[in-house]
């Protein structure tokens, strides 16, 4: 399994910095199926206590400048403590299910008009797993993970 962490080259503006992926062999009839992790919920005084002024930049494209969904990013991301839990729990329990483990420290300030994971709604070839209804799920925090299927190659090609 390739497990690649990027720390970052200077001192972050906010705990909650860092985002965390896995790769997931075979995953519903698809191979190597990148799932992006995130915290689904927050406590709203975490909300009020952040400094979005500094946190939030300036819109990438003027038609979509709401800032919210830019907010949410950072509040799904993970703290280093966080990021390091998670990580050792994937080594430990999808040894041999995942072929990556990655992750990286956000960069800031996050342009407004982005969408958060929690903001994103299930389609045909879009979805979460939630790992608080695995039964063997160990850990205290919320995670939830989100997949695109129509990313990734069958397991079986297809006939054409």
């Amino acid at each position: 399994m390739d497990i690649t962490i990027i720390n970052p080259e200077t001192s972050l503006p906010a705990d909650r910095a860092f985002a965390v992926s896995m790769v997931i062999r075979s995953f519903k009839g698809r191979r190597d199926v990148e799932v992006h992790l995130f915290r689904p919920d927050w406590d709203p005084e975490e909300y009020e206590g952040m400094d979005w002024d500094r946190l939030v930049g300036d819109p990438v494209n003027t038609l979509s400048a709401d800032p919210e969904g830019s907010k949410r990013i950072i509040l799904e991301a993970f703290t280093e403590d966080e990021r390091n839990t998670i990580v050792e729990y994937l080594k430990t329990q999808y040894s041999t299910r995942l072929t990556a483990i990655r992750s990286a420290p956000l960069s800031f300030p996050v342009p407004a008009g982005l969408t958060g994971f929690t903001q994103v709604r299930t389609g045909k070839s879009t979805g979460f797993i939630e790992f608080a209804k695995i039964p063997s799920y160990p850990l205290k925090m919320p995670l939830k993970g989100f997949y695109d299927l129509s990313l990734h190659p069958p397991l079986v090609e297809e006939n054409e």
